[in-house]
């Protein structure tokens, strides 16, 4: 959930959710320093700014974290909790408007320590020193498959930092009743996930399938003014495979921009590219057929009876913003119940 202008992002800066957003909870925790700038500001939503006039207590202003200069061995570190726990697949550790007080170099260690003190969880690296540069934003693929929900960014040997993104798929924790439970499907914190969409030219999509209501008309999936024929559409993977029992469909703060009309198809999907499941939506049986909206109101839509889906796609007639979209159902099958 990053406004990030590059356009020079990987694929998984541009597919996946950043892991360590405030939105989903996400904090960093502890820093060995943070004399120049608090550790808040790296993992801040917006994009860093640079504000040529502005100091403080401790010298010049910076959007990021920065420590002091190092005058002992060693090397200064930053842990993060994750909003959610999940496999990590990139990062981007960016220097924006670092220039002469960049670290020249950082790693990337991750635990799952769930409860446990930190001073006793395991570390595992996952991404290795790696040089930064001024400025830049600097993305490093994640081939470890393992879980977790803590990062300690290793800044070798100090310096400042603007933003660390940390780019996976989330992992449900699910219930202790073994999966029997009817769960949000679609919640982002239980590995929803946006496929695809034709237009997000407003707010930032990923806020569709997070927790709690919109807190303004920007948090959300907003569409720009449609000028032709047809209807705008969004393809979202479900946590796990279920048996869809209800459907909210909320446009919290969507007044005069609401869609006039709503509904969702679906169908569960072998393991195919995203490409291959847009093109798949097509044949798609409609689950919920189109329903009129009413501006900033919770609409809720029970199922005659459970149908069973992996991935779902929202349709709005014939354009607007909807804050959230909340898929409800029992797993398909159950799952794998993870300990920490």
């Amino acid at each position: 959930m990053t406004t990030s202008p590059d356009p020079d992002r990987p694929d998984f800066a541009r597919r996946l959710v950043n892991l360590a957003t405030p939105r989903l909870g996400a904090e960093a925790v502890s820093a060995s320093d943070e004399f120049f700038a608090p550790r808040a500001r790296l993992i801040a939503d917006a994009d860093p700014v640079f504000i040529p006039d502005k100091y403080d207590d401790h010298g010049k202003w910076m959007d990021g974290w920065e420590t002091r200069r190092k005058r002992s061995p060693g090397h200064d570190h930053c842990i993060v909790r994750l909003g959610v726990k999940g496999r990590i697949r990139g990062v981007d550790i960016d220097t924006s408007h670092f220039t002469g007080n960049y670290p020249p170099g950082a790693s990337i260690e991750a635990s799952l320590a769930g409860k446990r003190p930190l001073d006793q969880a395991t570390w595992r690296e996952i991404v290795p020193a790696t040089a930064l540069g001024p400025s830049a934003h600097h993305y490093v693929g994640v081939s470890d498959d393992g879980v977790y929900d803590h990062v300690r960014l290793n800044i070798h040997p100090d310096g400042g930092v603007a933003r660390l993104r940390v780019y996976g798929e989330p992992v449900a924790s699910w219930a202790d009743d073994g999966g029997d439970g009817v769960y949000e499907l679609s919640a982002l914190a239980n590995g929803g996930r946006i496929v695809g969409y034709n237009d997000a030219h407003f707010g930032s999509v990923w806020t569709l399938i997070t927790a709690g209501r919109g807190r303004d008309m920007g948090d959300g999936w907003e569409t720009r003014r449609r000028r032709e024929p047809g209807n705008d559409w969004l393809v979202l993977a479900l946590g796990a495979a279920g048996l869809i029992e209800k459907i909210e469909i909320d446009t919290c703060h969507f007044k005069g921009n609401f869609p006039d009309r709503a509904g969702l198809a679906g169908a569960l999907v072998e393991a195919a590219s995203d490409a291959a499941i847009i093109t798949d939506t097509m044949f798609w049986p409609m689950l919920l057929d189109a329903q009129k909206l009413k501006a900033d109101h919770i609409h809720t839509f029970k199922l005659k009876s459970p149908v069973a889906a992996s991935h779902v796609r929202l349709d709005i007639f014939p354009d607007g913003g909807v804050s959230r979209l909340r898929v409800f159902g029992r797993l398909y099958e159950k799952p794998v119940i993870m300990s920490v």
